[in-house]
Formats: structure tokens, sequence, C-alpha cells
């Protein structure tokens, strides 16, 4: 029983270490976002054509915080996918081990690819559909807050959302989750997405046909991947215990 409880006091403590440094790295690169916030806000404005405004000195600070946060989210997102490896990593198998290690770099390409998308592909297209839909009907001023906020609403849920079949074949290499779940549930799965999908976009059938397409797809391509993860793992299993078998007959 003492072993026990010593063994969970010791998963406690390597979690709060790891923890500790996840949170440590997105401060760091915050502050080095905070620094460099001025050029990020002129890129995102760069080819706009209306002047953004502030409604008050806290909007600026907001704007700051806003930006240098998504910095450091992307940056820290392999951090915290390396610290999550070095937690579980005493309880995997030396194959797992290399194999799960490919998925660090995996997830921040994924992450940023999601921005990509949504600030190239969905953003411009919502915005100019919002645009247009007012017409000459509205004098068209934004203040820096809102623009933000709707930036930030149309990229960071794909940024999300692209991690899912990185996310799907961690999950399958370690034996929580396998292809036959991820095909049982998949209508479950479909009506999620497609709820996401509606409420990000504005209410035509268009947008939402753009935005639908890509997530039913990355769910239907994490399947696959999952299955070829589980196909491996089940012959690396079963040669495992070919190799152990082996071993008792000579015994």
């Amino acid at each position: 029983m003492e072993d026990k409880e010593l063994n969970v006091i010791e998963h406690l403590d390597e979690l709060r270490k790891r923890l500790i440094i996840v949170v440590v790295s997105f401060f760091l690169f915050f502050i080095v976002g905070f620094i460099f916030v001025e050029d990020v806000y002129k890129w995102f404005v760069k080819g706009l054509d209306v002047t953004l405004m502030v409604l008050g000195p806290s909007e600026i600070i907001w704007i700051y915080f806003m930006l240098a946060s998504v910095i450091a989210v992307a940056a820290t997102i392999p951090i915290l996918a390396l610290q999550i490896w070095l937690f579980v990593k005493p309880a995997l198998r030396p194959h797992e081990i290399k194999a799960t290690l490919a998925y660090i770099p995996a997830l921040f390409i994924l992450f940023v690819a999601g921005l990509a998308f949504g600030y190239f592909i969905i953003f411009p297209m919502i915005y100019q559909f919002l645009l247009d839909l007012g017409g000459d009907m509205f004098l068209t001023n934004f203040t820096a807050e809102k623009y933000f906020k709707f930036v930030f609403h149309m990229t960071i849920p794909f940024a999300v959302l692209f991690e899912l079949p990185v996310v799907i074949m961690f999950l399958t290499s370690i034996g929580i989750l396998n292809p036959y779940v991820l095909h049982k549930i998949r209508k479950y799965a479909y009506f999620v997405l497609v709820v996401i999908a509606v409420c990000i976009t504005p209410p035509d059938f268009m947008s939402d046909f753009v935005v639908i397409v890509p997530l039913l797809l990355l769910y239907e391509i994490s399947i696959s991947l999952s299955k070829i993860v589980f196909k491996r793992r089940q012959k690396r299993e079963a040669a495992a215990e070919a190799e152990y078998s082996q071993g008792e007959d000579v015994q």
C-alpha cells in the first residue's frame, strides 16, 4: 500500500515538474511575443482597406496581450508535446518511444497549418461576405479589438482542429484509441464537426460547405492514419509474443 502511495506521489511530482516547464516556457514566449507585437500587428493589418480604431487605452494593451498570447501558445505547443511525451515515456516500449517522438514537430506544423488555413482561406471569404452583406447600408469602421477578435475566432478553432490526426495517431499508438472505435463514433463526430463549422461561419451554404468538407476530411484522414498505426502496433505485439514464446520453449 505504501509503495502504491509513493508511486502516486512520484507521478504527481513528475507531472508538476512538467507543468512548471510548460508554464515557464509560455511566459518566456509571451515576453518575446510582447516585444515583437508591433511587427506582428503591422503584418496583420497590411493590405487592410480600413484603419483600425481604439475606443480607449485599455484596448491598446488588450491588443498587445492577445497577439503576444497567440504567439506564445503557438511556440509553446512543441514544448507541451515534449513534456507530455516525457511524462508517458516510462510506460512506453522502446519502439513506441521512437514512433511517438515524431508527433512533437507534427503537432506544431499542423497547428500553424490550421492557423494559415483559417487566416488565408476562411477569414477572407467570411470577411468579404459580411462586407458585401452590409453593402452601402453602413459606414465601415472597425475597432482593433473587434477586428482581432473576429480574426482569432476564424483561425484558432482551425489550428486546434488540425491537431486531430496527430492526437488520434498518438492515442492509437499507446493503445487508448483504435480505428474501430473511431468508425463506431463517426456519425457523432460528424455531427459535432458540422455544428462547429456552422457556428463559426456566416449563414450561407457555400461558407458552411467550405469549412465542413475540410473538417470531415480531417476526421477521415485521422481514421486512415489510426488504421496504419494500429496495424503496426499489432504486428509488433505479435512479433514480441512470438519471440517470448520461443524463449520459453528454449528454456
